[in-house]
């Protein structure tokens, strides 16, 4: 059976109804990320236990110290 998906904006998208943010959905054993801007793409889709890891990753991305990952 296919449910319908409760997404989350992005606590950091800011206040009112803009819609530049990310938004997740728990899926039970998957998580789903979105572009708020363009809802009727296709998600981009983690097990659940990989999620916190991409996370870390973006976090890494934005800093210049180890563990930094820069695009060449």
């Amino acid at each position: 059976m296919i449910t319908q998906a409760s997404w989350k904006k992005s606590s950091f998208s800011g206040g009112g109804e803009g819609n530049d943010c990310v938004e997740i959905a728990d899926l039970d054993t998957h998580i789903s990320v979105r572009d708020s801007k363009d809802p009727a793409r296709t998600p981009l889709t983690f097990p659940a236990a990989a999620f916190a890891p991409f996370l870390q990753a973006l976090k890494d991305t934005g800093t210049s110290g180890p563990g930094a990952h820069r695009a060449s």
